[in-house]
């Protein structure tokens, strides 16, 4: 069998996009897991952080099913809900404006010029400025979920820190078993801008982007008073998240990350 897909990246966060309308994709958990690993593997495969698939849904213009590099479904990604909305604009899936469901909730997503701007279920699980015990000493952190959930850590120098080892104790840690957390380091530059490097789990590394992890970077920024609307992240491919947010009473609603949707190219799968 041979299956169609379209190579994309958001802010440098790659991706294999898939049509699984028709049910194409094999459906069993440990057959579509192996399938997912071998394309996202980048001396074997396409090369990947991720996959999308667009499904069939009741009451959206379609379902976006995401799964990390190493097979597992997430509940959530942020650039890849960007990448897909592109994907289905372009294929006349669903129109500039439009309405999609992940596990994570409803999303309204807008093709904007050359951006994608994205509608983000609200934050939620937030604890702020806590002591997050660590092999160097202990670290003041904070936590948000945004549709998957995120450590921030606020740094002095994003560019020197090591990241892989760091972001892999976090991501690990006892706090946030079983299904632990993706560690984000951020520098403020100014009160709409700030820096940062992400460690993905799934990828279990470092990735170039992550769209639900700069938007927790954001609003955790907001709350303990760094960041206001709009703030944007400069990632480590050097590509700009904006994040959109309204604050108020100690929290945050009414979310939306906006960036670029770069198709690739096109190619052709075969199983």
């Amino acid at each position: 069998m041979r299956i169609d897909f379209t190579k994309m990246a958001g802010a440098g966060n790659d991706f294999v996009v898939v049509d699984n309308r028709a049910g194409i994709v094999p459906t069993g958990t440990q057959a579509r897991h192996a399938l997912v690993r071998s394309w996202c593997d980048r001396r074997f495969g396409v090369g990947a952080d991720g996959v999308l698939l667009v499904e069939n849904a009741d009451d959206a213009h379609f379902r976006m099913r995401y799964y990390n590099a190493d097979g597992g479904e997430a509940e959530m990604c942020g650039n890849g809900g960007r990448c897909i909305a592109r994907y289905a604009y372009r294929l006349g899936i669903a129109p500039a404006r439009m309405e999609f469901v992940t596990v994570a909730g409803r999303h309204i997503a807008e093709i904007v010029g050359e951006s994608v701007k994205l509608g983000l279920t609200d934050p939620h699980s937030i604890a702020l400025d806590f002591a997050l015990a660590l092999s160097g000493g202990a670290r003041r952190v904070s936590f948000a979920n945004t549709g998957v959930p995120h450590v921030v850590e606020f740094v002095d120098d994003v560019a020197s820190l090591a990241v892989v080892r760091r972001g892999r104790e976090i991501r690990r840690h006892e706090r946030f078993a079983p299904a632990g957390t993706n560690a984000m380091f951020v520098e403020p530059v100014d009160s709409t801008t700030f820096r940062i490097r992400s460690y993905e789990r799934g990828v279990e590394g470092e990735t170039l982007a992550c769209g639900t992890g700069t938007t927790a970077a954001a609003v955790v920024g907001a709350l303990l008073g760094h960041f206001e609307s709009p703030a944007t992240g400069i990632t480590q491919s050097g590509l700009p998240l904006t994040i959109h947010f309204a604050r108020s009473d100690g929290s945050v609603s009414d979310v939306f990350l906006e960036g670029n949707a770069q198709i690739g190219f096109d190619g052709c799968l075969a199983i």
